[in-house]
């Protein structure tokens, strides 16, 4: 009879393991512990044992009674917890919900609106790449060769390029003013330009400094075009 009752509880565990309704654990309630059930049939053959083999065998199939009804007590309350968590049928009636959407970094936007702001004035929006030449950062600007903004302390060289000369020379840009240069040599005067872009410059950083910074240039070329008329232009940007 101690092997029926291991048998029984370690069955009857594993099936309380098994469970995923409320409806399970009512029928494994009647297998083992209702009228017909397993334990209470063992439990009406002790009748047959000798009275010290009965009260040892009650006492075990007592404890394992007890074992189960309490398994069976804390499996209902695992399954409760988790239906009242289930997410439940969603409401197809109500409005969806709006997509977060990002936003645009506040200097892009700048460039955006001064973009938009000088194009409805006739200027053309110019870009360049960010890695230029010796000849058009310093040469074409006139910066005396021993000028302090072409030491590497200032300016950031290409590894490779330090010993070469002019367009050979190449650096991340260290200003947007050489690209007006190249912009008049593409297209030639009369011009009216923006410039917008990021520079590089090898300093320290801090709170007011920074190593990538953006710059923002405006460039007229032409006859006849007065100081008031540029004066008129900065206050209706």
């Amino acid at each position: 009879m101690k092997d029926q009752l291991d048998a029984i509880r370690q069955e009857g565990l594993h099936a309380l393991r098994e469970a995923a309704s409320p409806e399970n654990l009512e029928e494994l309630r009647h297998k083992y512990l209702g009228k017909k059930g397993q334990l209470t049939s063992l439990l009406k053959g002790l009748g047959q044992l000798s009275p010290e083999d009965r009260k040892r065998m009650g006492q075990m199939a007592n404890e394992v009674k007890e074992i189960f009804a309490r398994a069976l007590d804390e499996k209902k309350i695992e399954l409760l917890d988790r239906a009242s968590i289930l997410p439940k049928a969603p409401d197809l009636t109500l409005p969806g919900l709006g997509l977060p959407t990002g936003g645009l970094h506040p200097i892009t936007q700048m460039c955006y609106d001064l973009n938009d702001s000088f194009r409805s004035l006739n200027f053309e929006i110019f870009s360049e790449d960010e890695i230029t030449s010796e000849l058009y950062a310093f040469d074409y600007l006139n910066f005396p060769p021993d000028h302090p903004a072409r030491d590497s302390m200032d300016t950031y060289w290409i590894s490779g390029t330090q010993d070469k000369t002019g367009p050979d020379r190449l650096c991340l840009r260290p200003h947007l003013t050489g690209g007006s240069v190249l912009f008049l040599q593409k297209y030639g005067a009369p011009a009216r330009f923006v410039y917008p872009g990021r520079v590089f410059r090898n300093e320290a950083t801090d709170a007011r400094h920074e190593r990538a910074f953006f710059q923002y240039e405006a460039l007229i070329v032409d006859r006849d075009y007065s100081f008031s008329s540029g004066l008129i232009l900065v206050q209706t940007i």
